[in-house]
């Protein structure tokens, strides 16, 4: 073959519905050459080689539509850049990036695909796309790829880039709930739901999460205090400031104590159960490298608990254990660490595994526990020898049943005390199943933004959906983060319904954001100028907190280009689709091409919504049955089949009658609209889609009737900007 090869010519980032999928995806370009003549039945080994490398390939279904079916294509003959589809899909799901969505399609020349994929985080994918294309033309040369090396790098890189596993579970809850999500920075901050509706979260901290209550929470000398002040268990304690000091205070509070640092986490530089003057004064020199204070205070008998509280209940519990290893009379400490305590699966650096890794150079606590054995990391335990590793920080084992009522009221009191909403609270009991004080248990720490995975992934006992309890907390149950979101597409009139649609929602009372090709606009103020319909400018009407309704232009090219800048929308308007020349360059000629381009619109419509339609256009009224919600039609002339026939089910149309525009719902006409904007040159399909719109919206006649009547005031946008000129002067 001359051009034994595969390019990708170009990668298009779909950051929203598209025509391929509801959900962001990579479309890519791709050209296979001269191996457009040989389908993989006919390149020999091929499927060999494949199968060996990826045999994870035969759980995908493809189009036969059952595992194995995309093995049996490949052994009856599929071409190349459907396969390269497939590993794309196969390496993100080795990563942990679950997806089965791909596509792969033909375009006008011969010899180039559309491959898409469905795609979580952009990077990543873009990534997985590469090195499929890599792996696939190894496969086909017959030439060494280090497949596990290719996935290991590719984790690795999900890990550095996609959301952490606590902020994961939350968006997912919420992606349950039909909340949308929006990530805000490349780490764990997101913004759940739109506008005005919206909330915020960042990890296991929201936008109810009090600064001062997380200040207080890192001063742990001062929450027990708090604490204490209201009745709820702590241990006797006291800051200290040398040694010395601590070996005092250590004397006065009572034998054995617990040395740590005022503002630490996740256990470091906390030494227990110390009775000895020497090991009291190097526990303080550990504590004091970790935080700016250090306290001592009573050991607690017990085992360390954390019980996670969500808007004042608990919601989940879990308990530590000790690590321990046992000598062989060979092995050295460090040693054993790796072989009995490092090699369990559940531990590691990232973020994904329950457990950490017990690395001596950096765990100066592990090294005094081990000192206070008479041992290092160099030292040979005897056969049979226990050897204690570390005493907290493993919370592995879920509780969550066995917690008893007065503990969990005593926790839920603890982080209303210190003013947090979502709380990780650590408290020592012998039994977590009976009351704090008929065993001397207490609460030693309240910490702001807690892990959540020790409650996804516990070693032992059921996963707590905690991300769900969060959503709860910030969405009450008919809480669905959104606002009302008018998405406008077409390939005509479609800037004109837009404003006068923006009109009609500013005199209902909601502050409006608007993206269209006059600009974009918060609510009388035109802040930019020019073609602002593009995803971007969109997205940051949904990101403004002030904006309570949403109008959006969409043109077709914005929507092969970037996909809709949101998920679904309220109303969702398709006026005219003429032949659109734009859409050439993506490969986009036919009108069932052009169909399926703005019938996006259309799908993103939610059950509680309506797709308002023009009856007047066939390819436009076919889209009625692709929509989850409502249909209102609109006609500029009264008798239109499509409308009557609708009309006769009981359904909504607006059309023009007599001079107005008559809104009717089966048989009746509700209400009568002026067929008039004054001045301002507007077609009557531009107002019957707007007052479409409106009525979808459930906007009262009379308001409607009233805007298109003085649309004239601020048809266009100079009206608007002279307006904002003479009252500045």
């Amino acid at each position: 073959m001359a051009n034994r090869t595969i390019e990708i010519l170009r990668i298009t980032p779909l950051r929203g519905p598209n025509i391929w999928t509801y959900r962001p995806a990579l479309e890519a370009l791709v050209d296979i050459g001269d191996l457009e003549d040989f389908p993989s039945n006919t390149l020999p080994g091929l499927y060999e080689r494949l199968t060996a490398w990826l045999p994870t390939l035969a759980e995908h279904r493809c189009s036969v539509g059952a595992p194995g079916g995309f093995l049996q294509r490949l052994r009856e003959g599929t071409w190349p850049a459907h396969i390269m589809e497939h590993v794309t899909l196969e390496l993100q799901n080795l990563i942990g990036q679950r997806t089965g969505f791909g596509k792969a399609r033909e375009t006008s020349t011969r010899g180039v695909y559309k491959v898409v994929v469905r795609s979580r985080q952009e990077d990543v994918t873009r990534a997985c796309l590469h090195a499929a294309r890599d792996l696939l033309m190894a496969a086909i040369d017959d030439t060494p790829f280090d497949v596990p090396a290719t996935v290991a790098r590719l984790h690795e890189l999900a890990d550095a880039r996609c959301l952490g596993p606590s902020t994961a579970s939350i968006v997912d809850a919420a992606t349950e709930r039909g909340i949308p999500s929006i990530r805000l920075n490349d780490g764990n901050l997101v913004q759940l739901g739109h506008g005005a509706r919206q909330r915020r979260v960042w990890t296991a901290e929201t936008d109810r999460t009090s600064a001062i209550a997380e200040g207080i929470s890192r001063d742990k000398d001062l929450t027990k205090r708090l604490l204490q002040s209201c009745g709820v268990p702590v241990p006797e304690g006291q800051v200290v400031a040398s040694p010395e000091e601590a070996w005092e205070a250590a004397q006065d509070i009572g034998l054995p104590v617990v040395v740590k640092p005022s503002d630490g986490n996740h256990g470091r530089g906390v030494s227990i159960e110390l009775s000895d003057a020497d090991e009291i004064r190097a526990a303080f020199a550990v504590a004091d490298a970790e935080g700016s204070e250090v306290i001592v205070e009573r050991h607690i008998q017990g085992d360390e608990h954390r019980l996670l509280v969500v808007g004042g209940k608990l919601v989940a519990a879990t308990r530590g254990d000790s690590l321990w290893i046992e000598g062989d009379g060979e092995s050295t400490v460090a040693q054993l660490i790796d072989t009995q305590i490092n090699c369990d699966p559940r531990r590691g650096e990232a973020e994904e595994f329950p457990l950490e890794p017990i690395v001596l150079e950096r765990e100066p606590t592990t090294r005094l526990l081990l000192s206070r054995q008479g041992l290092d990391g160099d030292a040979v335990p005897a056969t049979g020898q226990m050897v204690l590793i570390q005493r907290n920080g493993n919370m592995a084992n879920d509780v969550t049943d066995r917690v008893h009522p007065e503990v969990a009221a005593a926790v839920a009191l603890a982080a209303r005390v210190v003013g947090l909403d979502i709380a990780g609270i650590d408290l020592v009991a012998e039994d977590i199943s009976r009351p704090l004080d008929v065993q001397r248990g207490a609460i030693v720490e309240v910490n702001a933004g807690p892990s959540l995975l020790m409650h996804l992934k516990p070693v032992t006992g059921e996963p707590r959906p905690v991300g769900q309890a969060i959503v709860e907390h910030l969405f009450p149950e008919e809480d669905s983060g959104r606002i009302p979101i008018v998405g406008i597409s077409g390939t005509r009139g479609t800037t004109m319904v837009a404003r006068l649609v923006g009109r009609l929602i500013k005199l209902s009372g909601k502050k409006l954001g608007m993206a269209c090709r006059d600009g974009l606009y918060f609510e009388h103020r035109r802040v930019e100028a020019g073609n602002c319909s593009r995803w971007s400018w969109a997205r940051r009407v949904l990101l403004n907190r002030s904006v309570e309704a949403a109008v959006f232009e969409n043109d077709g090219a914005d929507i092969l280009a970037e996909g809709l800048s949101y998920d679904r929308c309220q109303v969702g308007v398709v006026t005219r689709l003429d032949q659109a020349e734009s859409l050439a360059d993506f490969d986009v000629r036919e009108p069932e091409q052009v169909y399926n381009v703005f019938r996006t619109q259309v799908d993103i419509v939610l059950p509680e919504g309506a797709a308002v339609l023009n009856a007047e256009d066939p390819l436009v009224a076919r889209m009625a049955s692709l929509c989850d919600g409502e249909v209102i039609f609109y006609a500029s002339r009264d008798g239109n089949p499509v409308v009557e026939e609708h009309l006769a089910q009981g359904g909504r149309a607006v059309v023009l009658r007599e001079g107005q525009m008559a809104l009717l719902r089966g048989d009746t006409a509700e209400s009568m609209v002026p067929a008039s904007c004054g001045s301002v040159d507007v077609s009557s399909e531009d107002m019957l889609a707007a007052v479409a719109a409106a009525w979808a919206l459930d906007l009262p006649s009379y308001l409607i009737g009233i805007g298109i009547v003085t649309f004239e005031t601020d048809a266009l946008p100079a009206d608007a900007d002279r307006a904002l000129n003479t009252r500045a002067d």
